[in-house]
């Protein structure tokens, strides 16, 4: 049994310690908001936090995280600036992407609180089929303005 601290909740799991994070998730706890995208890491459609730094769930070995504070875009509550910016801005298009968009949003605002588009472009590297990026791009200048007034 491996013990995960997911959205402040604490986990008991018995899976084998080299399952991806991102099927113990989804298929072992139920938390179905983090999808699995290309299974190696390079999409970022199964971005969650790990101790706040983003980091591919498909890609992370659960034994990587016992102990860690894991956030999937459940843990963001619904009222995070970037989901109200999303909201606001209408980003999704067919929004398979957009929790792991999400989540690599928050924790860009979290380590630079007022991002520039070129620290976005260094940062969100996660990819989008239906080519949102510009409309990702107003939403993460927006929640940053909305953080700011929190």
């Amino acid at each position: 049994m491996l013990s995960l601290r997911v959205n402040r909740k604490v986990f008991s799991v018995d899976v084998e310690p080299e399952t991806p994070l991102l099927w113990v998730i989804r298929d072992t706890i139920g938390l179905t908001g983090t999808k699995f995208g290309c299974g190696i890491g390079l999409c970022g459609a199964c971005t969650v936090h790990v101790n706040g730094k983003r980091v591919r769930s498909c890609a992370t070995r659960v034994s990587q995280a016992v102990g860690q504070e894991i956030t999937t875009i459940e843990g963001l509550g619904g009222t995070h600036a970037v989901q109200e910016a999303w909201r606001e801005g209408d980003v999704p298009d067919c929004g398979y992407c957009q929790s792991g968009q999400i989540m690599a949003a928050a924790a860009l605002l979290a380590k630079i609180a007022n991002p520039t588009d070129a620290d976005i472009n260094r940062e969100i590297t996660n990819l989008c089929r239906c080519g949102t990026y510009s409309r990702m791009r107003k939403a993460i200048h927006r929640a940053a303005e909305l953080a700011r007034k929190q």
